[in-house]
């Protein structure tokens, strides 16, 4: 996300922000990163660190994109440069080089940058004390906390706080409640749907619908198991209702109050502590894509023949990806030549037999209840977390017998759990395309369909297309009005590229509707 800096003031703002500052006196950063390491502070009036963008959207050599992606994931809150310059192929020396040429910081002030963006968010959207948000941020303590807060914004902990408006202290009962941005628009019914028919029983499921629906999961945060629930944040207050909630106190304020100009979601958290949240909100913005710019894609095929009235019909579609990695891939392996129900049935299996149950932490939530805040109670049938890679590596062929799985399929699971443990596939590695699937159908039991589909949901490959899909041969036959091969649908696909994964949602997504056909 460019940024604006204004030379007299020592602030950067949003390009949309409302002051007006002289032509003259303002230059421009491709990031927020670069403007603060050059000694501006973010605007108090239009929050540039809330906006949604990833640093990883640069146009970068692929080293520091690499790199990026991995200081994204955290990577820096448990390792130091040198590892990370190991992980991409170069010395420290040379990627602070490269990194201070194309991005404009070092990775390490990225990765303070991060933490103390992030806690800022928990300053302002949340009560705990700043003890606890260091905690939650990745930090030592709170002198770490008040040293990065102060570097960034120019101003303490207590101060952010004591600017906090009237109205914006959020509801803590029932978990944590953050905002969560995204760049518009966003399309999370789409999404919803997308994730309700592949959802694995007991790890992650879809609650209510319309407007009150949710997706919920389980997941672990150092050692402590948790719930996460994303939602649509309430609509704001009517006329007729502002009267009856000025006798509110403040914190009892509705996250619409937080949530501001509309264009973010609702997380909330439910754990027993909230220690280093930020990699569980990592994760929840790279599943659900709301750093992703989907305005790219859609200009690329917005004008397709074929499939550009479904670009047009839905712009805020995104491409979800994954959660965690090895699960992901593990559930596309599953689902290889059966149905999504079937693969989901599977994989609740799988996560039953070797997942960790989540049984101490339902009873801090009395009957597995999570309230959303703008609807009523639903039951959240979460029982376990899914299983690593080691634990399915070590339970081996004879493990998996009996959950109705072939020998085939066992052997897959199997090979690529031993590929994943061993570190001789890495899941979060930043090759290319082809590279990555080719190393993927190395394994056994994997060809190019899963392979496709594993790029795309894990590795984030815009341009993955798994030809030989089930779904996506009936939406293009719908579309076509005519049988196709996937060896036809592989030479259409050709002019979507770079962006046939998103054109693949697009036709998965168009199942749905009512789409006229092409004769």
């Amino acid at each position: 996300m460019q940024v604006e800096a204004v030379l007299t003031t020592g602030i950067y703002c949003r390009a949309d922000c409302s002051a007006q500052p002289l032509p003259h006196n303002v230059t421009h950063y491709s990031n927020p990163v670069a403007a603060e390491v050059a000694g501006f502070r973010p605007c108090l009036r239009c929050h540039p660190e809330r906006r949604a963008g990833s640093l990883a959207d640069l146009d970068v050599p692929s080293p520091v994109g690499a790199a990026l992606l991995r200081i994204n994931d955290g990577f820096l809150d448990h390792h130091d440069e040198e590892a990370l310059a190991a992980h991409v192929g170069y010395s420290a020396r040379q990627l602070r080089r490269l990194f201070e040429h194309h991005v404009g910081a070092t990775p390490t002030t990225i990765a303070r940058s991060r933490r103390a963006h992030f806690a800022r968010c928990l300053i302002d959207d949340t009560d705990l004390t700043f003890t606890e948000i260091a905690r939650a941020a990745g930090f030592g303590g709170p002198r770490q906390l008040h040293r990065a807060i102060t570097s960034v914004f120019r101003f303490t902990p207590t101060e952010l706080r004591s600017k906090r408006r009237r109205g914006e202290r959020p509801r803590l009962d029932g978990g944590l409640v953050l905002a969560l941005p995204y760049l518009a628009p966003f399309d999370f019914e789409a999404f919803i749907s997308h994730q309700a028919s592949r959802a694995i029983p007991g790890v992650e499921a879809v609650t209510g619908a319309g407007g009150s629906a949710a997706y919920v999961r389980s997941f672990s945060a150092y050692g402590h198991a948790g719930i996460v629930e994303v939602a649509q944040p309430a609509p704001p207050p009517t006329r007729a209702s502002a009267a009856s909630m000025a006798a509110v106190p403040p914190s009892a304020a509705p996250m619409a109050a937080v949530l501001g100009n509309g264009e973010q979601l609702q997380l909330r958290l439910h754990l027993p502590t909230y220690d280093s949240i930020i990699d569980a909100v990592s994760r929840a913005r790279a599943l659900l894509g709301t750093d992703t710019n989907p305005s790219a894609a859609a200009a690329a095929l917005a004008d397709d023949p074929l499939i550009g009235s479904l670009v047009r019909g839905a712009p805020g579609l995104r491409v979800p990806r994954s959660w965690d990695r090895f699960e992901t891939a593990i559930r596309i392996v599953v689902g290889q030549q059966i149905s999504l129900a079937a693969a989901s049935t599977m994989s609740g299996r799988i996560a039953q037999r070797f997942g960790t149950p989540i049984d101490a932490l339902l009873e801090c939530c009395p009957g597995s209840t999570a309230r959303i805040e703008h609807g009523e109670d639903v039951s959240v049938p979460l029982t376990h977390l899914f299983p690593d890679a080691a634990k399915l590596a070590d339970a081996g062929p004879a493990g998996l017998a009996g959950l109705g799985f072939t020998q085939r399929r066992i052997d897959t699971i199997v090979g690529i759990s031993r590929a994943v443990a061993s570190g001789d596939v890495d899941l979060s590695a930043t090759d290319t395309l082809e590279a990555t699937v080719a190393q993927l159908c190395e394994l056994p039991g994997i060809g190019p369909w899963t392979a496709h589909l594993i790029a795309m949901r894990v590795f984030g490959h815009d341009d993955a297309f798994p030809a030989s899909d089930l779904g996506l041969r009936r939406a293009i036959e719908r579309l076509v009005g005519h049988p196709m091969q996937p060896r036809e649908i592989d030479s259409l696909a050709q002019r979507w590229r770079p962006y046939r994964a998103w054109a693949a949602q697009h036709l998965w997504h168009s199942a749905g509707q009512a789409v006229p056909t092409l004769r």
